[in-house]
């Protein structure tokens, strides 16, 4: 990890410290998927069934997977794993549908009234990806607040493994999370599918989940495409800020660190620190415990991009944050809690060094659908409403007409909108 003393940079260093990794050449990658996309869009199942046996490797008779197949495979998971999901199912569920939003009316002037009402979305395609890793714990984050909200109908698409089925963890969630219509299909031919429609797969409004590179790139695209679909967020690799005084315990800062760099390769982590002598006690642990991690080979790639920043103050530790807006912010101070109205930009914080990332990533209740590469500055996380969309309404009575018409007939003709005008004339005569 590269070691960042913060009042000593200067502009251009600083802005280096919190740089994202490089995602390739967007255009190149653009275009690579745009092929895909048409293809899909103009092909449909043929296109998929060429796209699976050249990407994955697997060619299936069907893509959708059968409740036999959905049912075997929830049984076929550990006992003490299907337990734990049931435990982060209850604390999903319960902590989403406190979020309901609510419809309201006001009465904005005698005789106007106003109001928004809040309706689930019609169709929702969910894209769990498990190339190196089965993330069916996104797949409930995503499943359980839209069946909360009232989505009627919910498809899963996955890639299949090398044996042609979807991993069973994912068809255990999926079925704990009363999701059935699942379809083995992966990558950015997945998001065609579910943005355009097939004979097999149906199109969907608003596809929501994480992938890799080609997944990203065919979700921004669909989402600009009229006959596309809507997405949840832009989406980059998965990312961590810690913030630790030198009283912070260096071995759990530097599980929070390797937490977040297992994920993936370009996956990014930044610790903030007050002391330098801290950030190398920090150092010293992550070579220890990095060295007996199952993927060590990714987070040790991760790791080697990494930052660590060395801040006068926790002032300044929280300026720096609010600069970077990581998807993960974590605080291992034991006043942690003290610290959060001053935090502007961050996807989910983590508050004092009993709360570990991971945390939220599975079983709290939060939701761990989050912005990243810096989209916390504008985005929110996936919450009950990412499922819903609002509309308004508005009724006048004679007398309303009356006392708000000549406002509005100014108006429009100040705009030169005789129409409009008219609209309310022709009723106030």
């Amino acid at each position: 990890m590269k070691t960042i003393i913060w009042e000593k940079a200067s502009k251009r260093q600083k802005a280096q410290a919190l740089a994202r990794p490089r995602q390739g050449e967007n255009a190149e990658l653009a275009k690579s998927v745009a092929l895909i996309l048409g293809e899909v869009k103009s092909r449909g199942d043929d296109a998929l069934r060429a796209f699976s046996l050249k990407f994955d490797g697997v060619s299936r008779k069907r893509f959708r997977v059968s409740p036999k197949e959905i049912e075997a495979a929830a049984f076929s998971i550990a006992p003490s794993l299907r337990a734990a999901m049931k435990r982060a199912k209850a604390n999903i569920e319960k902590f989403h549908k406190a979020e309901f939003p609510q419809s309201m009316q006001v009465e904005t002037m005698p005789g106007v009234k106003c109001a928004l009402h809040w309706r689930a979305l019609g169709k929702i395609g969910l894209y769990i990806p498990a190339g190196t890793a089965p993330l069916f714990s996104t797949l409930m984050m995503l499943a359980i607040p839209a069946r909360l909200a009232g989505c009627k109908n919910v498809i899963l698409c996955s890639p299949p493994q090398r044996d042609g089925k979807i991993h069973p963890a994912i068809l255990a969630a999926a079925q704990l999370c009363g999701v059935c219509d699942v379809f083995a299909v992966g990558g950015a031919q997945a998001v065609a599918a579910m943005a355009y429609g097939t004979r097999t797969i149906p199109k969907v409004d608003k596809i929501m989940g994480p992938g890799n590179a080609y997944v990203t790139m065919a979700k921004q695209l669909v989402a600009q495409d009229p006959e596309g679909a809507a997405i949840d967020m832009p989406a980059g690799p998965s990312e961590a800020m810690v913030i630790a005084e030198s009283a912070a315990r260096p071995d759990w800062v530097a599980a929070d660190l390797l937490a977040q760099a297992e994920h993936d390769a370009m996956a990014q982590t930044v610790l903030v620190t007050t002391s330098a002598a801290f950030a190398k006690k920090v150092e010293a642990e992550i070579a220890r415990q990095i060295a007996v991690l199952p993927r060590r080979a990714i987070a040790e790639k991760s790791i080697a991009e990494s930052r660590m920043i060395v801040v006068a103050n926790m002032k300044t530790a929280i300026d720096v944050a609010n600069l970077y807006a990581p998807e993960h912010l974590i605080i291992h101070n034991k006043d942690a809690a003290k610290y959060l109205p001053s935090i502007m930009t961050a996807g989910s914080v983590f508050l004092g060094e009993l709360t570990p990332e991971s945390a939220g990533d599975y079983a709290s209740g939060t939701n761990h659908v989050l912005p990243t590469h810096g989209y916390a500055r504008a985005y929110s996380g996936i919450t009950l409403s990412s499922f819903m969309k609002s509309m308004t309404a508005q009724s006048l009575t004679r007398e309303g007409l009356r006392e708000l018409g000549p406002a509005i007939v100014t108006m429009a003709e100040a705009e030169g909108l005789y129409a409009h005008a008219n609209a309310v004339n022709v009723r106030m005569k």
